[in-house]
């Protein structure tokens, strides 16, 4: 099964993007996940809409928000409040981690293939099949 990140950025209008492909692929959502770090000493997240694999294909897509939005335990802000208001209208509810930033990574994709590990052994998505 192929399990790739679809980054999105880190503005309204691209949560607002992410909230759609929630609503308009409702009934394939696997997880909503919330990754929480720490990036110069402030406390931000990234928001995740994991759906499920297509058939045929096995192709499992992670949508995300990467590290843009500031933890709500740190600094109330409307981002993560819509993302909060999305789960609740679709019956979900959002996980949490925390992982390492992605700052100390030299490349953006071994910093997806750790949170692709991260996520695999918290059972959050299924392991690698061949």
């Amino acid at each position: 099964m192929l399990q790739r990140f679809i980054e999105l950025g880190e503005g309204y209008s691209d949560l607002y993007e992410l909230m759609e492909i929630a609503r308009s692929n409702h009934h394939r959502i696997h997880h909503l996940v919330r990754l929480n770090t720490t990036i110069n000493n402030r406390k931000m997240t990234s928001l995740v809409v994991v759906l499920k694999p297509m058939e045929p294909g096995n192709y499992m897509p992670l949508y995300i928000c990467r590290e843009g939005i500031p933890q709500p335990e740190w600094k109330e802000n409307q981002r993560f409040s819509l993302f909060k208001s999305l789960a609740d209208e679709l019956n979900h509810d959002i996980f949490q981690l925390e992982v390492k930033p992605s700052d100390i990574f030299n490349e953006k994709q071994l910093y997806y293939q750790y949170l692709i590990g991260v996520l695999r052994l918290n059972h959050f998505i299924p392991e690698l099949k061949f």
